[in-house]
């Protein structure tokens, strides 16, 4: 990817410092109750019950951070630690009564201070600052995401293919078989790769490439997870298995894929691929592309 610019990150850290203010991050008092921000947003994420592993993943928090937080608020009577009951290793928090009422004012408030925001802008610049707000959250998701080479046998590469094969199994009239998938010694070492898309620690999307013939590769599998749709994560596999593909000699990438996936045809087209003869024996394909990578 290119350098980012001078210009862009002094944008980003001027309209951070700006809603910061704004919002009222920077008080120890958010929205007038009497705890910081942090404090706050951990309770708004304990809602019905977590624990403190799935909100330190969640958050991005320190677990020793975490962990003084939550006996802050335990201290207060707004939160209960408790044992997970198959787990002993693992904390549980939950909110008491007291927690409760406490969220369901923050919330209040922070309707309030949402609505104060947006009363001086007329509907349609309301809308307009929705919309961008949205494409700033997907653009920063996407930002986020990291796009790893993992073993062709990896757990995370086979959970993956497991969850493509269940997605494609529901979208395509006939079904599909899992015996159709790459097989790990494929899609692993000089020849091919096998990437996953992680969002927070999290495996959210995969593709693989192998070898077809001399100066030849082929992708397979392109898969993102429903909650990660949308954000323009496939085109981002798809132009790291070129990358991957040009890295082991090889000039051309093929591609197959299925009558019912409109979405997958026009993305490969939008992205330099011409659809070609076929060219395997894959019983689920319908169409054929290909693409010489350097143009």
């Amino acid at each position: 990817m290119e350098p980012v610019s001078a210009e862009h990150v002094t944008t980003l850290r001027r309209f951070n410092r700006y809603f910061t203010r704004r919002i009222g991050a920077l008080d120890d008092h958010y929205l007038g109750q009497d705890r910081p921000l942090g404090e706050a947003r951990l309770l708004f994420e304990i809602g019905d019950g977590v624990s403190l592993r799935e909100l330190r993943g969640r958050l991005g928090l320190d677990a020793g951070y975490l962990s003084r937080m939550a006996r802050a608020l335990e201290a207060q009577g707004l939160v209960r630690i408790t044992v997970h009951p198959k787990d002993t290793r693992q904390r549980l928090a939950e909110l008491t009564p007291a927690g409760h009422v406490e969220v369901k004012e923050q919330n209040r408030r922070a309707n309030h201070l949402a609505e104060g925001l947006l009363k001086g802008l007329t509907p349609p610049q309301r809308g307009q600052l929705t919309e961008a707000l949205g494409s700033a959250q997907r653009l920063l998701r996407l930002a986020a995401i990291s796009v790893e080479v993992v073993d062709g046998a990896a757990p995370d590469a086979r959970a993956c293919l497991d969850a493509y094969a269940a997605d494609i199994d529901e979208r395509f009239p006939e079904g599909f078989d899992p015996a159709s998938l790459v097989r790990p010694h494929e899609v692993s070492g000089d020849t091919g790769a096998f990437l996953v898309a992680y969002e927070e620690g999290r495996p959210v999307g995969c593709g693989a490439l192998r070898r077809l013939e001399a100066g030849v590769g082929e992708i397979r599998h392109v898969w993102v997870h429903p909650d990660a749709r949308r954000l323009g994560l496939a085109r981002r596999l798809l132009d790291a298995l070129e990358r991957q593909a040009t890295q082991r000699g090889y000039e051309i990438v093929r591609l197959d894929t299925h009558a019912s996936l409109t979405e997958a045809q026009a993305m490969y087209r939008a992205c330099g691929y011409a659809e070609i003869p076929r060219y395997d024996a894959n019983v689920y394909a319908a169409y054929w592309f290909e693409k010489r990578l350097g143009r």
